[in-house]
Order: structure tokens, then C-alpha cells, then sequence
């Protein structure tokens, strides 16, 4: 796939819905802090995981992005804790696209136990790079609207 430059377009919500993944993950107990009870940092290794399945899932996995020399690279990242997890939780996370803006886009993701137990809600921030070879410097560029379409239910 042959991504086209774009010009720029202004931050905005998304007028329909996006196209959505999933990933599933069991709770191990190195997933857990001393008490038991999952660890932080999970949720934030869980979110980049589901952001990079959601990209594959449109037919942008991580390998292709890779030879085209365009990255996502993370520059925020928020999340809400709702309930905990503990070792032997099976848990879901759901991600899809939250808000397209110019160069930067928003992937939001919610995790469930199996349960449907709401555990977290989080946020992750990207920026569309290209890198024209190896020790070349990263540059940002206006997220491709064919990139954006592949996210719009059929």
C-alpha cells in the first residue's frame, strides 16, 4: 500500500464510528503489584498492544508500517482505573479511533474482565511520522486520508 501525502486537516471528533479490535489478555501474577492486584503499567503495555492489533486489523500492521518507513510514535497517554485485576482475570481490551487531528490521533480503550466488569478506561496520543531510512530523523506529516478511511465501517 502506497500512503499519499495529505494536506492538513483540522483536529476534529469523528462523525461516525470507528472501526474497532480486540484483544484478550490473562492476568499473571507479574502482571501484579506485591498486594496482587494488577499493576499499572500492564494497562499501559495492554493499550500499546491493542493500538498496534487495531492497526493491523485495517490492513496496517506493524511490519508493513515498518518497510514504508511510517511510525506512531506515542506522546501522551492517560488512563482511569475502575476495578482491579487479579492473577487468573481473563480481560478484554476494545480500542478504536477516538479523534483524528492533523499529524496526532487518538485511540481510546476500554478494559473488561470477562465478567463485563468495567477495569479501565485509557487514552493514547500518536503522532504519523516517516523516516526516509535508518538514522534518519523522524518527520511528522498530516495523517493520509486513506489511512483515516480504512477506519470507517463499511
Amino acid at each position: 500500500m502506497t500512503l499519499a501525502r495529505v494536506g492538513p486537516h483540522d483536529a476534529r471528533p469523528l462523525d461516525s464510528p470507528s472501526i474497532s479490535s480486540s484483544c484478550r489478555f490473562q492476568v499473571a501474577w507479574g502482571d501484579c503489584d506485591p498486594a496482587g492486584i494488577i499493576y499499572y503499567p500492564t494497562y499501559f503495555h495492554w493499550f500499546d498492544t491493542a493500538t498496534w492489533t487495531l492497526f493491523a486489523t485495517v490492513g496496517l500492521p506493524i511490519m508493513v508500517m515498518r518497510a514504508q518507513g511510517r511510525m506512531m510514535p506515542l506522546v501522551a497517554a492517560d488512563i482511569q482505573f475502575h476495578h482491579p485485576a487479579v492473577p487468573g482475570d481473563q480481560c478484554e481490551v476494545r480500542s478504536s479511533i477516538a479523534r483524528w487531528g492533523g499529524k496526532s490521533f487518538v485511540v481510546r480503550h476500554e478494559a473488561r474482565r470477562a465478567d463485563g466488569k468495567l477495569l479501565a478506561t485509557g487514552s493514547e496520543t500518536r503522532v504519523w511520522v516517516t523516516q526516509d531510512g535508518a538514522g534518519q530523523p523522524l518527520a511528522s506529516e498530516p495523517v493520509p486520508d486513506e489511512v483515516k478511511a480504512l477506519f470507517v465501517p463499511k
